[in-house]
């Protein structure tokens, strides 16, 4: 799947699933303004946390109206549809599914419409508490206030946005702010929500922080988006990180805060390491200095002999090139990049297959040619695309190929947001590092010390989550068989055949009411 800013490395193995993000986020309230196209260019700034579907939902006031389908932002929208996304109000999503398959009904903004008011949501992060956040939406009964559609026939959402949504229209007798003040202290795990109703834009971030959200101000408005660089594209002025634990909330009468749980920071190191777009700000760190920073450090830890240092395109080239400057090897791109090659509906045959790699990188070889590569890479999760890579430069003429990685071992899944493999499939949970570099075919390999990756950030490391690399979570797990992934996973299935029980309720109700492509 392409990047939005380009990041390939990890999508360089055909099959090769690496460390991808669950959602973008962004939401507008500025009546003046043309919000659906605000929006959209927001989402054209995320879209590297999500390409599998995207959605746009605006209130004029009175009414909510969604757009949403599969593809690309640019894919999903054209002059045409954005011109009748009319208001004062918007709210945007770009996803990737960490929980709830990729379908239309998972897509979002996810929808509501009640007795009292509609309500839209956008969802960047992964609950764990699903289990529990179920049996709430299921004891709330048939008459919990959401206005329901026939179930028959139908393949129902199964994400746990789609379990927050009904929880916040559940209580028609209160406000959709006082309803969220009630709900949040039960919600548990990574969420950075976007949402409305008809006259009110909300945002909101877990009491630990783990994915990014961020406040900005227009002249006749405000924004709220994942990243700073959603901000800078539509020329919105950066006001702050939405706190952890905090509620804001934006109409007619102006900007007004909550807080709903204690602070405990814990934000995604992985955020650093490659999630985020570079020119990105993260608790007022610039990202592409941070990764800067692990290539330095990391060649302070791991020097190598060499003629040459490169970068796996494009995500490894910050740190490529602190690397570079720190050893004082040269810099250089020994690789050409196919900017055309991203998300493709035609299947590969087996002999186009075979070409992996080839299709969307190709060796300079007069560069690498009788050189002693150094290369840096973000990090390593299966090995299949380094495994090719090295081969690729070998066959090229290289006379050595070291690995760096600018980021430790990932020896634990993410349950926060990350589509991380389940443990069994990460090469580093099962081997040294000097088996992985057997493995690859590499000289040598190294990774940079998980310590000296967090000063980089110069955020405290108390104040990060760091569960991936040493498997200490912030946030208490369930059993692994309650974890939210797994349960509404097989939720999903259920409700496909069950329309008559429980089941029936756990699934998206009103998914029909927003509007996609014939």
């Amino acid at each position: 799947m392409p990047r939005g800013d380009g990041r390939l490395n990890h999508d360089l193995f055909p099959g090769e699933k690496g460390p991808q993000d669950a959602c973008g986020v962004f939401g507008v309230w500025a009546p003046g303004e043309e919000v659906a196209k605000l929006t959209y260019f927001g989402l054209y700034a995320l879209q590297h946390r999500g390409t599998e579907s995207a959605g746009i939902a605006v209130s004029n006031g009175s009414q909510i109206l969604v757009f949403k389908d599969m593809g690309l932002v640019s894919q999903v929208f054209d002059e045409t549809t954005l011109g009748s996304l009319r208001g004062h109000m918007a709210v945007g999503h770009a996803r990737y599914s960490t929980t709830g398959s990729s379908v239309w009904e998972n897509a979002q903004p996810t929808f509501r419409a009640t007795a009292t008011g509609s309500i839209a949501l956008g969802h960047n992060g992964n609950l764990t508490n699903t289990g529990e956040l179920s049996r709430l939406v299921a004891e709330q009964g048939p008459d919990r206030g959401e206005i329901n559609y026939p179930y028959q026939g139908r393949i129902e959402a199964s994400s746990d946005t789609d379990l927050l949504t009904s929880l916040l229209a559940g209580s028609p007798d209160l406000s959709l702010e006082e309803t969220a003040m009630q709900v949040l202290p039960k919600v548990k795990g990574a969420f950075s929500l976007v949402f409305m109703d008809e006259t009110t834009l909300y945002a909101v971030r877990d009491p630990q922080g783990i994915r990014p959200l961020v406040l900005g101000r227009l002249e006749r408005g405000w924004v709220v988006a994942s990243e700073t660089a959603a901000l800078d594209i539509v020329g919105a002025s950066f006001i702050r990180e939405i706190e952890p634990g905090e509620l804001i909330a934006v109409d007619e009468h102006g900007l007004r805060t909550r807080r709903f749980a204690e602070a405990k920071p814990k934000g995604c190191v992985f955020e650093y390491v490659y999630l985020a777009r570079p020119d990105t700000t993260i608790a007022g760190r610039g990202v592409y200095a941070s990764r800067v920073e692990m290539g330095r450090r990391l060649a302070q830890e791991f020097p190598v002999d060499a003629d040459l240092v490169m970068p796996t395109p494009e995500s490894g080239t910050p740190a490529a090139i602190g690397y570079a400057e720190q050893s004082g090897i040269a810099y250089g791109n020994g690789l050409v990049k196919n900017s055309y090659v991203g998300r493709t509906f035609i299947q590969p045959s087996q002999t186009i297959r075979q070409l992996g790699i080839r299709l969307k990188l190709n060796p300079l070889r007069e560069v690498i040619q009788g050189k002693r590569l150094v290369v840096v890479d973000d990090s390593i999760v299966r090995g299949n695309t380094q495994r090719a890579l090295v081969r690729m430069l070998r066959e090229a003429g290289a006379l050595e190929v070291h690995v760096r990685i600018s980021s430790p071992p990932v020896k634990w899944p993410c349950f926060f947001g990350i589509d991380f493999a389940t443990r069994a499939e990460l090469i580093a949970n099962g081997l040294s590092v000097d088996e992985i570099a057997k493995s690859l075919g590499a000289d040598s390999l190294a990774y940079i010390s998980l310590d000296a990756m967090v000063e980089a950030t110069t955020i405290p490391k108390d104040r990060l989550c760091r569960a991936c690399f040493d498997g200490e979570y912030p946030i208490e797990l369930p059993d692994p068989e309650r974890l939210g992934k797994h349960l509404l996973e097989g939720i999903e299935q259920t409700v496909r055949t069950d329309v008559d029980g429980v089941q029936a309720l756990l699934g998206g109700g009103g998914a029909e009411d927003a509007l996609r492509r014939p």
